[in-house]
């Protein structure tokens, strides 16, 4: 692919939101609420391997990637994408990936399970899934586990907004939406106001209270990733173009969306000038990663 965008020669976008492109994620991780979700929107979960997936993003572009952990093993019963397997997975191909643990907070030991990510296993931060996950962040029984990742001084991602898994499933598999609302992480944010944040996604149907909280919450960031920039809300896309330009990154949720369908609508679906451009695709990854 051949795109006009800057960056994209040098190979220095950064995805802030890729997930594993095998069955540890798409069918051991997602089991059934996995299936759920690709048949509701007409898709194969076909997997393969990192080999073909760094191809990918190097035909597009883009440099790095940032690759999520997943337990949500407590309230889904499906096993985790072990937190050793993305070091290892990390360490095989150390220039292109960032590697995100993940620990389920319904777990008694997951406090110690973030700190052995960080001093043992290296990992750059954690991912939350609040709805696979079944818990609510703002809840002040978790304060432990985020103070102890703040202390260890590495960013989080958390979920925003709704969620396909277990769309159209009798009862969504049991998930919760309302997991996802970014105003349970407000909390979170100004209770621990040295944790770095990156809400995934534009929080539909919550995206006014994800701007307000980025514009309000100096360690709360936002990526564009699990929707085409031609579905994401306008006003998003115009404070990601002015209040909040600092603020906004570049992702996909790989493999669901693979880079080349996001980045020709990037093209096509938005208006940014350059200098915008530029710190959505990867100044403002770079920042809060610390590349």
């Amino acid at each position: 692919m051949t795109i006009d965008l800057p960056g994209v020669e040098e190979n220095r976008l950064i995805d802030t939101h890729a997930h594993q492109p095998t069955g540890e994620f798409l069918e051991d991780a997602g089991g059934e609420m996995m299936q759920d979700a690709a048949a509701r929107f007409g898709t194969d979960l076909e997997t393969w391997d990192y080999e073909a997936m760094i191809e990918e993003y190097a035909d597009n572009g883009i440099g790095r990637a940032v690759m999520l952990g997943w337990d949500a093993e407590t309230n889904t019963g499906n096993p985790p994408v072990p937190n050793d397997y993305v070091a290892e997975v990390r360490d095989e191909y150390s220039d292109f990936f960032v590697a995100f643990g993940s620990v389920d907070p319904l777990k008694d030991d997951c406090v110690e399970e973030a700190v052995r990510c960080v001093e043992d296993l290296d990992l750059a931060g954690f991912k939350f899934q609040q709805i696979a996950q079944g818990f609510d962040p703002s809840d002040e029984a978790h304060d432990p586990l985020f103070s102890t990742i703040e202390d260890l001084g590495v960013p989080v991602v958390f979920h925003g907004g709704s969620s396909t898994l277990g769309a159209g499933s009798p009862g969504g598999r049991g998930l919760q939406i309302k997991y996802g609302d970014p105003m349970l992480i407000d909390d979170v944010a100004a209770r621990h106001p040295d944790l770095q944040i990156l809400i995934a996604h534009p929080a539909f149907p919550w995206e006014k209270e994800q701007l307000a909280i980025c514009q309000q919450k100096g360690n709360v960031y936002m990526d564009l990733s699990g929707w085409l920039p031609r579905y994401v809300d306008d006003q998003v896309l115009r404070y990601a173009g002015s209040l909040l330009a600092d603020k906004v990154m570049f992702g996909t949720d790989y493999p669901m969306i693979e880079p080349e369908t996001w980045l020709e609508s990037f093209v096509a679906d938005t208006d940014f000038d350059e200098a915008t451009q530029r710190k959505i695709l990867y100044e403002n990854a770079e920042a809060f990663l610390g590349l």
